[in-house]
């Protein structure tokens, strides 16, 4: 009876290491690698695509913002007492705007009021009518371009910019005081934190 022959590994002058163990060397090092790239890879790829759809998401909003323009009704509580533009309570017409980014914020107001009810809003800012210069807009042709207002010469315009201590806001005043028992005023509210 023969005994079969036992099979050695196959040695060669890698320090005795079989050709099966170089083999599953080398798929251990093709594993570490690909999971070393899965790790990096992945989570740097969804934060290159999540940055991106925020910046996209940012731009549509900002358009859809700027399309939207002037909504009809009050400003908050809030937004009024942060932006300092405290409408009077008899005024008609309001509609406001507002927008925000890291470096400013601004609120757009514009209402009717008779001339008790400027008075009144211009104490309540913090100045009074004798600031309101004649034949002065205050409102800055970037700002009205934001919200859509023209300001023509035939009007009878009277405006003041009433500049705070920081952090409190900047508050840009124009009056349309072509109509005596309808006053328009246009207000530009900026905060710059």
């Amino acid at each position: 009876m023969t005994t079969p022959l036992l099979q050695q590994p196959s040695t060669s002058g890698d320090g005795g290491q079989s050709t099966e163990d170089r083999r599953h060397m080398i798929r251990r090092r093709w594993l570490t690698a690909i999971i070393i790239v899965l790790l990096i890879g992945i989570p740097a790829g969804y934060l290159a695509i999540s940055a991106e759809q925020s910046r996209d998401s940012g731009r549509d909003k900002e358009k859809e913002a700027m399309a939207t323009g002037l909504t009809h009704g009050w400003p908050s509580k809030v937004q009024r007492r942060t932006f300092d533009v405290p409408i009077p309570e008899k005024a008609i017409g309001v509609w406001y705007f507002q927008t925000s980014n890291w470096k400013v914020s601004r609120l757009y107001v514009q209402f009717t009021t008779d001339q008790a009810g400027v008075d009144s809003f211009l104490n309540s800012v913090g100045t009074g009518t004798a600031a309101l210069k004649d034949g002065r807009v205050t409102i800055s042709p970037r700002d009205a371009k934001t919200v859509g207002w023209k300001f023509p010469e035939s009007r009878d315009w009277a405006g003041t910019t009433f500049t705070q201590k920081q952090p409190q806001p900047t508050v840009d005043i124009t009056v349309d005081r072509t109509l005596p028992h309808a006053r328009r005023v246009y207000v530009v509210s900026t905060d710059t934190p």
